[in-house]
Parts: structure tokens; sequence; C-alpha cells
């Protein structure tokens, strides 16, 4: 559908503003969708650290005026066209030139303040979009008010609303004051099967009950958060909508993730030259002081180090993991406890164990090429973008069965030689050790392990694919 128009609304996107994967997403969705010639314009706020380069290239093209807190507050849009794509940047001073993007105590009137002016925004630059699609509880507000305070006016009558849910973990719960203070709406909105959450607002809550259809970033995370184990509270209200629910897998940018035109690893390969891919392990291990032997598989964790991301359980068997024939690299940042775990083992058994305890993009792409094995051992996991990355460089993962780790890892059968990784379905750390000793007893049957790497690479995990899914969902709303 060529015609129609898109406003994506994200509280980051790279590569302007990033803290994790959310940028990624607002990143290279909508330049796939733009790519399809749909005619998308995405909105952001404007944070204090945007690079010299972009700021540059911004044109002041308006500005208009909020009501909140009782009063008419005033915003400034800023716009740059870059990568076939219109960007739009909402600036205030006061709300966004700070250091950081979240965490302060008027989270909830900042966020609220931007959704507001982005439905302002609209009429003032001349679009009306076809679809709003706003993302996480940042933005999720966007869609309530549109519905809420805005449909009765011709201009937005016929506008459709679309959100995408990347953790259910964070909601954007706040007193419920706010309905009257923020959002100036009516209290007739305010009930249990609308916004009202323990005597609160609660902006996902109110996203998922007002939006035309609702999306997560995995065909099994849809599934999962309709159980309450994963669903944060609101598996009721998930539950209620489950028909407009949908789960398309996030995408990786395949220009940045390319093995063959990589320029921050040691050696570009590609599935044709495959020792390449040696050479990156050779060097990944003189680079971190470990022994350089091709015998021995090298197994990595790129990650944040929280619980979320099943540390505890590779806590569980680390002393196991250092009797087996395996070196250990580990690069991320996280909780104190599982730091300072790292750099124990790493000094322990500095032959065996590289921790670095930082993100450094440059290393995590060596890593990517360089090791054999990737662990993903995830409590739960919406999507997930590392084990993608880690198969488009030929890197094996083991995952547990979890959201969007198993729906983009197959296990490998070795008597058909079907299958991208190892998996495990329970949350147990034997069942995860187990797991590993059956990848690396596979590392050693040299001909299957090189057949393992082949289907990693030939994997499609390209926004491209997404778009399309994407795309297809809009048409259906309208």
């Amino acid at each position: 559908m060529s015609n129609l128009k898109l406003l994506f609304v994200s509280s980051e996107v790279a590569p302007f503003f990033k803290t994790g994967g959310l940028a990624d997403v607002s990143g290279s969705l909508p330049i796939a969708l733009a790519k399809q010639n749909i005619d998308v314009r995405v909105v952001m706020p404007k944070y204090q650290n945007l690079a010299p380069k972009y700021t540059k290239e911004l044109k002041s093209i308006g500005d208009g005026t909020v009501d909140m807190l009782f009063r008419s507050i005033g915003f400034e849009i800023l716009m740059l066209k870059e990568n076939y794509v219109t960007y739009y940047f909402i600036e205030h001073i006061l709300y966004f030139n700070r250091e950081g993007y979240y965490g302060y105590g008027d989270d909830g009137e900042r966020f609220t303040f931007f959704c507001k002016a982005v439905l302002k925004m609209l009429p003032l630059i001349g679009f009306k979009p076809d679809i709003i699609h706003a993302n996480d509880w940042q933005t999720a507000i966007t869609n309530f008010l549109l519905r809420s305070n805005y449909l009765y006016q011709d201009f937005y009558k016929e506008i459709k609303t679309v959100f995408t849910i990347h953790n259910m973990k964070y909601q954007g719960v706040f007193p419920k004051d706010v309905v009257h203070s923020l959002l100036t709406t009516s209290w007739e909105h305010f009930t249990y099967d609308r916004i009202e959450f323990y005597d609160q607002v609660n902006y996902l809550k109110a996203a998922i009950n007002y939006s035309d259809v609702v999306t997560t970033v995995s065909k099994t995370y849809a599934q999962e958060i309709q159980h309450d184990f994963f669903a944060e509270n609101l598996g009721g209200t998930i539950r209620s909508r489950s028909n407009s629910f949908h789960g398309i897998v996030n995408g990786i940018d395949f220009n940045i993730f390319n093995p063959k035109t990589d320029l921050k690893i040691f050696e570009n390969y590609t599935p044709q030259t495959l020792e390449g891919k040696a050479v990156n392990k050779r060097k990944l291990q003189e680079s971190l002081n470990l022994p350089t032997n091709p015998k021995i598989p090298v197994c990595a964790l790129v990650t944040r180090l929280v619980e979320q991301k099943g540390i505890d359980l590779i806590e569980g068997i680390f002393q196991e993991l250092m009797e087996l024939d395996l070196q250990f690299v580990v690069i991320g940042t996280g909780e104190y406890r599982y730091e300072e775990m790292f750099k124990y083992y790493s000094e322990t058994y500095p032959h065996k164990v590289h921790a670095e305890i930082k993100y450094d993009d440059t290393l995590a792409h060596r890593i990517y090429a360089g090791a054999d094995l990737f662990l993903v051992p995830s409590l739960f996991e919406p999507c997930g973008l590392s084990q993608m990355i880690s198969m488009r460089y030929g890197t094996v993962p083991i995952v547990r069965e979890t959201g969007g780790l198993k729906d983009t890892v197959i296990p490998f059968n070795k008597y058909t030689g079907e299958g991208t990784g190892f998996s495990f379905e329970n949350y147990n750390a034997h069942e995860l050790l187990f797991t590993i000793k059956d990848a690396i007893n596979l590392y050693h049957e040299e001909e299957k392990f090189r057949k393992l790497i082949l289907n990693c690479m030939a994997q499609d995990f390209s926004w491209e694919k997404s778009a399309k899914e994407y795309i297809k969902l809009y048409q259906s709303i309208l």
C-alpha cells in the first residue's frame, strides 16, 4: 500500500538517542517501511545529547501549546530528513534538556507532555497519518488521548492506532490525580477495564485498552504475556484483548551486522570463506590473553548482567563449567553481585575466563565473530537481538525456550542436520549445563558443527521481512 501514511512515536530512536533495543527497533523499522513505499514520519523528544552533526541539520518548522497542569505549555517542532524518513523532534528545554532520558521524578509529566505535543503537532505540520504507531509506556498515552480527547475533531476522526509492547515490566504507573492534572480527560475512563490500576493510572494498560491493535516483539511472547507469570499484573487486561494481540519478531540491521563487510571485526568472512571465522577466533583469544587453541570452544555472553538474562543459572553451574574444556568470554554491565562474580572467576581462571565489565561495541562485534557458542539463558525474553546477531556471524546460540528465543532458534537435529542452535525448556541451571555439554560434544564433530554454522548464517532476520508483516497488519485495520 504505497499511499499509507504512518506516524511512528518513540521515546528513543537510533542513531539519535539510544539506551537499548527500543532505539534499534525505532531506528530500523521505519527505514524498512519507507523502502516499501510507506510515508513514514518518526517523532521523538529532543534530548540534550543530540550529536552536533544532526543538531546543525535541524530545521524549526513550527510551535504549539499543550494544556496541562492547569496552564498552557509551549513546544517547538524541529525536523530533519535522513534515510528516506522524516524525523520530528519535540523540544521543551525544561522537560528534555537533561542528562539521560528516564528516571526522573516527573517522568509521568514529561512524557504526557510529549504525547500531547505529538497530537497537537499533526495539524500544525499538515500531516494526517492513517495510523499512529506508539511504542512502550512513554508514548502509550498518545493512543489513549486520541480516543478520549480528540476523536470528536474532524482532523483526527479517521486515524487508527497500533501499540507495541517491547517489555511488559515497564508500565508507567502514576497517582490517579493525573487524570485531571496531566491527561485533562474525563473520570469516566478511570475504571478497572480502562486505565485504572490498583487505584492509580497505568499508561501501558491505557494503550492496550485504547489501541486498535497491540503488537509485541515475538509470537511466543504475545502468547506468554496472557499468562500471569509474564503479564506483570495485567493478565486480565491482555486476555480481554487477546483477539487484537499480534506477535511480530524484531529484525536486525543486516548492514551493521554483516561478517562480510563489518569493519569492527578482525577479518571479514562469508559462508564460503569460513576460515575467516577461525582467524577471528584466534585473534579474539590473543586480544583477551586466552590460549589460542582452535580445539577449545569459546563460549560467549554479551548481555546486561541482570537476573532476567539468566545470569543466576550461569552462577549456579560456573564451577562445573570450569571442569569442561572450554573458554568463557563475557562483556556487559549490570547488577553489582554479577559483575563481581565474573571479575572473581576471571582472576581465578585467567586461562579460561575473560570478563569485561563494560560495554564496548567493537569488542562485542569481535565476540560475535570470534566465539563458537553464544549463551542466552533468559528467564523471559520478549524478543532478544543477540541470538539473531550471533547466528548472522555463524556463532551457535544456546537459549532457553522463551519469547523470541523460542521463535528464532530451531533446535539442531544431528541426524537430519536441520536446526540453528541448542535450547532447553525449564529455568534450571543443570538443564543449561547439559545443553552446553551437548553443544561442546557437537563442536568436536567438525562436519556436523560446520553444517550448523552454515544453517545459522542462512537465516533471514532482516527488517525487510518484519516490515512486510507490519504492513499487512496496518492494512488489516484500515
